[in-house]
């Protein structure tokens, strides 16, 4: 199949598809015209690799699950450390962004948001404070 129904069916724009080989996650055939030609396994690699990235996967990441799942001989705990490590990198994410919220939201209720100049808000952000 064609770079339009590749996408079609894997749900990922042609030109993500297009990065993806160019960087060597996928390898579709070439037909006698030159033109790629995608395989259901392709379509079936581009879907896990959509599902990894919405997973919070880094391409990194994602080319490491990808060798796991095809490699058949693999442990089940290296597919474990590399997941188990994202959840760690989220739970931190969610921390710091648990943090700037208790900031901001500080920052929010200490201006009086009225006619006057002065302003926490833009007193906190000159300052750090």
């Amino acid at each position: 199949m064609n770079i339009g129904e590749a996408s079609e069916q894997s749900g990922l724009p042609s030109k993500t598809i297009r990065y993806y080989e160019d960087i060597g996650l996928i390898r579709p055939e070439r037909g006698g015209n030159g033109y790629r030609d995608y395989a259901a396994t392709d379509i079936h690699k581009l879907r896990f690799l959509q599902r990894s990235r919405g997973l919070g996967f880094s391409v990194e990441e994602c080319r490491q699950l990808l060798a796991l799942y095809e490699d058949k001989s693999r442990a089940s705990a290296d597919v474990k450390d590399i997941a188990e490590t994202k959840l760690a990198e989220i739970d931190r994410k969610i921390r710091e962004l648990s943090q700037l919220r208790r900031t901001l939201e500080h920052l929010v209720h200490a201006c009086h948001g009225n006619d006057r100049p002065d302003c926490p808000i833009l007193e906190g952000l000159s300052d750090g404070g």
